[in-house]
């Protein structure tokens, strides 16, 4: 059994190499799991491949995480047999990423005590995390010995630093302005991505699986533009100032660096992006990060004494999320105008040549580390032309990754031209593409990590889905080649809806399911297919129609979407109203122009953002800036593209006085319609600031005796249920003494990584075939109680400020799910006010408290943000009112606790005995607590048990922080982990 696991990792023959684990481990007993755990461990300590080393840690976690568990509760025959002990040295171990001590941590307890399902979770969160830390110190190493990269780490003074700026840029015209480089970018789509098969993981391990088809694109909105442009700009300037002026005109955010510190400070604000541009390309090299060196001094070096450097960033029209890899694209075409200004590209306009782009890749690549995001190679894709195939390559001898990788870091493209791909077909593609984003934003980095775990894994439906990508991928580049739309679109959507959804079921949506199928609907068999792009659905999309239904699509398209959206507004986190997008194929890639004389000015955006700024702050101009404001009222005048720009200038100047009555209401109307407590609220704001409360004083004095549950506090119904139980339930059911309470006040969730949507509604799983929202899953088991007793059960919903209206508004609209029992909502009747939180609480949450340290370049991103905010909370002042947001951003529900007695207040209660005299028992629960329900076995036995509170409890996991059940000084309490005197304890 051993050696087939082994074997698994080590052969050579796909047949044997591309087998899942799964179907061995559940074949395999309690010993013989154990066994393979304790060979694996051998093995990926003595391998010297890398691969090798990273499928050994990620069996080691399957096993740990999905079939060890398994295993040892069926070993389990009585209540309180499990004892679960996870070593806190293991755990500090764990979130310091010593990953390797905290397995071996782990392990000297398990080979003393055996195993658990505690140490279990520990050991499969460790060799996780172990396995993808591994993965991606072998890329960083990788990026920085890509050929063009190295230098850039071995300078590590201004006076070392090779690169200069060309001459075209410092020459005055006889206006006195510096010329302006302006690159110019289109976006990519992909016409399938092969399975995310461009995941670096991925790609240098399966060269021969990692395919894209990829397009470059300019865009335009329907509606709003003349024509599609690339959608991407880069603006680069010598300026008389011995800074780094950095702008982006679409985030309306600006700044000015002095030291190169400032350089490498990401979250310091939303500029992350061009300083990583800088970095990468070479013109704030990395080896110089920490050195503390004034600019002025290296600008000395590159451009000459009191010269500076402005950059600027614009994207037209296309938002975060939108599937077309926005960021990637600007961070290249950035990295692009900062390496042909210094002389590290042949030209200084025009395309760039295959090596310039390649060694852009390559840097592309570096800033995205730098920056602590990162994605997939083909993202880079709008720097070549047209259409084109990426691929991976395998590592051949002098390859930096030959010997640790099976494939390079850095893939090929071939572009298409008119003789494999004709124009024909290009100008098809066109005429039935309905190019969308739908106003959904997802962070697809999660989805990353799965596709890369269930690669390595070689899960089994899994990897069919990834083989059958590819025998699609090959149809859908054929159908391409001959012009063959409608096939295209058949194509696309059979991918989206099977392999695709097989590998990730995350990548579809509840809103685009919708959106196609009313677009079937509306169109019949002149509506072609769908069409995902990039990493998940949502954002981005293409639909493909016939030829003749595209005018009309265009229209159709945003009042489906719009419509669809007004639906689910509360339910799903869309970042903005959809848009459809006119698009063409860009055949020429990234290229650059050099603006001079009246039209070095950069885009028109830029001043109404700096402009304002320059009234308020400057009583004295630079005589470079008197001109180019000077050409800026002259190009007002004269140049069509400025003509909206004074008023929007106007605009920013002197806002709009509202001259209608506002909508919503303002914060003291709300506050008041509420029920906000003034006088409880100075009490507490008194109390923080004069340090009487606060998350220090919130822990237990350090004397406090804290004990483990006794057997005989926790009552363990796993394993066997008197029928009395049941029976008791039943009754009690069936007399109607039983109300169930669903806690539905908060938005933001676990299943959307804290978008502000209401909890209730966010359809977060297919169940059946069809999406399904929290609150029709609880209905449902409500529903089926009922019917089991044949007794109506009163449903009641609690809601907040938040959720109550878009809750009743849903409920309503979808006839509460068929729900015919009694279904009441219950809306809070107690609020606060945010305050500014003190920089003593912030400190200990961050220094005091143990915390998960993230990798290198994350951490310092995250160190950086912490200072923005303990800045921020001592600008605006500790314990002060939070109310420099929309007035509902700047209350928040209270908390759990008060749902009940809200239920007293607002009368729901009182209805409720008024209409069930014989009403005894609530069974309260948080709304995405998927598993709970009003079971009548533990109903019976919390009556005959005749306690107050019944709490269900869990084993406890690595991942479950927090507090718990504990004896605090004899007494049994739930206890939160920020009151235990010592983390050690939980």
């Amino acid at each position: 059994m051993y050696n087939k696991l082994i074997d698994i990792i080590t052969s050579q023959n796909p047949s044997i190499r591309d087998q899942a684990i799964d179907p061995i481990c559940q074949r395999a007993t309690l010993k013989e799991l154990l066994a393979f755990c304790e060979e694996l461990e051998a093995f990926r300590r003595k391998t010297d491949n890398l691969y090798h080393r990273v499928r050994a840690l990620f069996f080691l976690y399957c096993i740990h995480k999905f079939h060890l568990p398994k295993k040892l509760e069926s070993q389990l025959t009585t209540p309180n047999q499990e004892k679960i002990k996870i070593p806190y040295a293991g755990y500090i171990h764990f979130l310091n990423r010593r990953f390797e001590e905290a397995i071996e941590a782990f392990l000297r307890v398990q080979s003393i005590h055996g195993p658990n399902d505690g140490l279990c979770s520990a050991l499969s969160a460790a060799y996780y995390r172990l396995g993808f830390q591994t993965l991606a110190d072998q890329v960083k190493r990788t990026v920085r010995t890509v050929p063009g990269n190295q230098w850039m780490f071995r300078t590590g003074h201004p006076k070392d630093h090779p690169l200069r700026i060309r001459q075209e840029l410092l020459a005055k015209p006889k206006n006195g302005l510096f010329p302006i480089l302006r690159e110019r970018t289109p976006v990519r789509m992909d016409l399938s991505h092969s399975g995310w098969s461009d995941i670096f993981f991925l790609a240098m391990d399966f060269p021969e699986g990692a395919r894209v088809l990829n397009v470059s694109i300019d865009l335009s909105v329907i509606g709003r533009d003349k024509s599609p442009s690339p959608p991407v700009e880069a603006w680069l300037r010598v300026i008389d100032e011995p800074i780094i002026r950095l702008t982006s005109v679409d985030l309306g955010c600006t700044a000015d660096l002095h030291t190169v510190n400032d350089v490498f400070d990401f979250a310091r604000d939303y500029l992350g992006l061009l300083k990583a541009a800088l970095i990468a390309s070479g013109i704030v090299p990395p080896g110089l990060e920490g050195s503390g060196t004034h600019l002025s001094e290296l600008f000395e070096q590159i451009i000459g004494p009191g010269l500076g450097l402005e950059l600027v960033s614009c994207v037209h029209n296309i938002p975060k999320g939108s599937r077309l890899a926005v960021s990637t694209t600007l961070l290249a075409s950035l990295i692009t105008v900062c390496m042909r200004a210094t002389g590290q590209a042949k030209h200084l306009t025009g395309p760039l040549s295959e090596d310039e782009r390649r060694l852009v890749l390559a840097r592309a690549l570096l800033g995205e580390w730098l920056s602590g995001s990162g994605g997939g190679w083909q993202d880079s894709g709008g720097l070549w032309p047209g259409i084109k195939l990426i691929t991976g390559v395998p590592a051949k001898p002098g390859d930096p990754e030959f010997g640790v990788s099976r494939g390079r870091l850095i893939p090929t493209h071939k572009v298409f031209g008119p003789e494999e791909v004709p124009p024909a077909a290009r100008k098809r593609l066109q005429e039935s593409l309905v190019l969308v984003h739908g106003g959904l934003a997802q962070n697809v980095g999660p989805i990353l990590e799965m596709v890369t775990e269930k690669y390595l894994l070689r899960c089994e439906r899994e990897w069919q889905a990834r083989l059958q990508m590819a025998e699609i991928f090959d149809q859908i580049m054929e159908a391409l080649k001959n012009g063959e739309i409608h096939r295209l679109g058949n194509l696309t959507t059979i991918n989206f809806f099977q392999p695709i959804q097989t590998i990730i079921p995350w990548a579809t949506t509840y809103y685009t399911e919708l959106l196609i199928e009313r677009t079937q609907t509306l169109f019949g068999d002149q509506f072609w297919g769908f069409w995902m792009l990039g990493g998940a659905s949502g954002g981005g999309m293409g639909f493909i129609f016939s030829p003749k239904a595209k005018p009309r699509a265009l229209e159709a398209m945003l009042e489906i979407m719009m419509q669809t959206k007004r639906e689910l507004q509360y339910a799903m986190p869309f970042a903005m109203d959809p848009v459809v997008y006119d698009f063409s194929i860009n055949e020429h890639g990234t290229i650059a122009e050099l603006r001079e004389g009246e039209h070095a000015l950069m885009p028109e955006g830029y001043y109404t953002l700096h402009v304002p700024k320059i009234l308020r702050s400057q009583t004295k101009l630079s005589s470079h800036r008197r001109i180019e404001l000077e050409m800026f009222a002259n190009a007002c005048r004269t140049h069509p593209e400025f003509t909206y720009t004074i008023q929007a200038l106007f605009n920013r100047l002197f806002p709009k006085l509202e001259t209608e009555p506002q909508e919503k209401q303002s914060l003291p109307q709300l506050l008041q319609q509420l029920g906000f407590d003034h006088l409880q609220h100075e009490q507490i704001r008194a109390d923080l600031r004069a340090g009487r409360i606060g998350l220090v004083q919130n822990r237990l004095p350090i004397s406090t005796k804290i004990e483990d549950a006794r057997p005989d506090d926790v009552h363990d119904l796993r394993y066997h249920i008197p029928e009395s139980f049941q029976q008791r339930g039943l009754e009690s059911i069936a007399n109607g003494e039983l109300a169930v309470v669903t806690l539905a006040g908060g938005v933001g969730s676990r299943w959307t990584q804290g978008a502000g949507v209401v909890k209730a509604l966010h359809p977060f799983c297919k169940l059946a075939g069809r999406h399904r929202t929290f609150l029709e899953l609880h209905l449902a088991k409500t529903k089926r109680l009922a019917a089991l007793t044949q007794t109506p059960i009163p449903h009641v919903i609690t809601t907040s400020y938040l959720t109550h209206n878009p809750i009743e508004e849903f409920l309503t609209r979808v006839n509460y799910y068929g729900y015919t029992g009694p279904a009441l909502l219950s809306p809070g009747r107690s609020i606060g006010l945010r305050l500014v939180p003190m920089v003593r609480d912030l400190k200990f949450m961050w220094e005091e408290m143990p915390q998960q340290l993230l990798d290198e370049q994350q951490q310092k991103v995250r160190e950086s943000l912490r200072q923005a905010l303990i800045n921020w909370a001592q600008t605006l002042g500790e314990g002060s009112d939070y109310t420099d947001n929309v007035p509902s951003q700047c209350l928040n529900p209270i908390g759990h606790w008060f749902e009940i007695p809200n239920m007293l207040r607002n009368g729901v209660l009182l209805k409720l005995l008024q209409a069930y005299p014989n009403l005894k028992y609530l069974m309260v629960h948080n709304i995405d607590t998927v598993g709970a329900d009003a079971n009548p076995a533990i109903l019976g036995f919390h009556i005959l048990a005749n306690k107050a509170m019944t709490f269900e409890v869990i084993t406890r996991r690595l991942d479950d922080r927090g507090g718990g059940l504990a004896r605090v000084n004899g007494q049994l309490r739930l206890v939160e982990g920020l009151a235990l005197p010592r983390e050690e304890i939980e």
